[in-house]
């Protein structure tokens, strides 16, 4: 398995020097909130006064899921590849906000249980066509695993040499909640109860038989959380995994990482089991309703910048909170000091 070399972003020097270039702007000190702790963060994850957001890149993984011939989801697996052709046609809700952000879009197949013709937007990376039914065995092996992780940074470190410094990762797959809860369950130290949610609509028997399928799952294979990449590739999904490494090599590259919704957040509590300081170079862009999603958050002391009640994953919540940063870098970039615009102070 590849290690990743990710520096800490805390510079004490850097961060005094930030902390009075804010309090020094035209505002009582503190008054711009939650844009105030973003624009120190941006500060820190480029080691610089003068952030700049370069190039917004959104990845969007695929893939399938053996646990879903469970019926632990309302909608079958050929959802995924359907969703996968709607993307590349421009048409879903990730390609609208793309679009108005201005971000690049890319669609990944990780692992999606059917084939694609060639497309300019689509990148075929696919590890297999979709994972084992987890109930009874692993996922995925320690290869295909690794083989995903791998991927999905260089995949991420191609955007980097493209010019991107803010990555945004989003993901489809028919079924992915249920390997997102028993991740959740392993690494939080939760029973399943706390981690399952309703996914794509689930009724309220559809969420008891989705709970029961996946408590025997985590009876039927004994792993520790001491061990992330083995408990992911156990209960992952490709495009999980492949989030993992992109999230890896995206902090080792010093770019912003956008953190979506309930898949993309166990995403990164695999990746932060292994690699703790991951965490600075997240922003933690909207908490999900998926029954979970704040209990993760909270697990990971994370604060999300929105609580738009969003559920639908594709990225969507990390684009839509994509604005803010922009707000948080122009305001520290190009707000009056009290000096430069010859404003009186605060009376000490």
């Amino acid at each position: 398995m590849q290690t990743f070399h990710i520096e800490p972003t805390h510079n004490a020097t850097l961060r005094a020097a930030l902390i009075q270039q804010i309090d020094q702007k035209t505002k009582p000190i503190g008054a711009l909130g939650r844009l105030e702790a973003l624009a120190l963060q941006l500060g820190l994850v480029q080691q610089t006064q003068q952030p700049s957001l370069q190039q917004p890149t959104m990845l969007v993984f695929a893939a399938d899921h053996g646990i879903v011939a469970e019926g632990v989801s309302p909608y079958p697996q050929a959802v995924t590849a359907q969703m996968v052709l709607n993307f590349l046609n421009g048409g879903a809700a990730i390609n609208v906000f793309a679009r108005q952000h201005g971000f690049d879009l890319h669609v990944v197949d990780s692992g999606v249980n059917a084939m694609f013709q060639p497309h300019p937007m689509l990148v075929d990376a696919k590890v297999g066509m979709g994972t084992v039914n987890f109930r009874h065995q692993p996922a995925m092996t320690a290869a295909q695993c690794e083989q995903a992780i791998t991927r999905g940074a260089q995949i991420a470190r191609e955007a980097i040499a493209q010019g991107s410094n803010v990555l945004a990762l989003g993901e489809m797959g028919i079924g992915n909640t249920s390997s997102a809860s028993c991740l959740m369950s392993v690494l939080c130290d939760l029973p399943m109860h706390q981690c399952v949610g309703r996914g794509t609509g689930l009724s309220d028997k559809g969420l008891q038989h989705k709970l029961s399928v996946l408590t025997s799952a985590l009876q039927t294979h004994h792993v520790s959380a001491a061990d992330p990449f083995h408990v992911l590739s156990v209960f992952g999904g490709f495009e999980i995994a492949m989030m993992v490494g992109a999230l890896l090599a995206g902090a080792e590259g010093r770019c912003t990482l956008l953190i979506d919704g309930f898949i993309a957040t166990a995403a990164l509590l695999v990746a932060a089991k292994r690699y703790p300081q991951v965490i600075d170079y997240c922003v933690f862009a909207h908490c999900s309703d998926e029954s979970g999603h704040a209990t993760m958050l909270s697990h990971l002391n994370a604060q999300p910048l929105l609580h738009l009640g969003l559920r639908l994953g594709e990225g969507t919540g990390a684009v839509l909170a994509y604005p803010l940063l922009q707000s948080a870098v122009a305001f520290l970039n190009d707000m009056a000091s009290f000096d430069s615009a010859g404003v009186s102070g605060q009376i000490q």
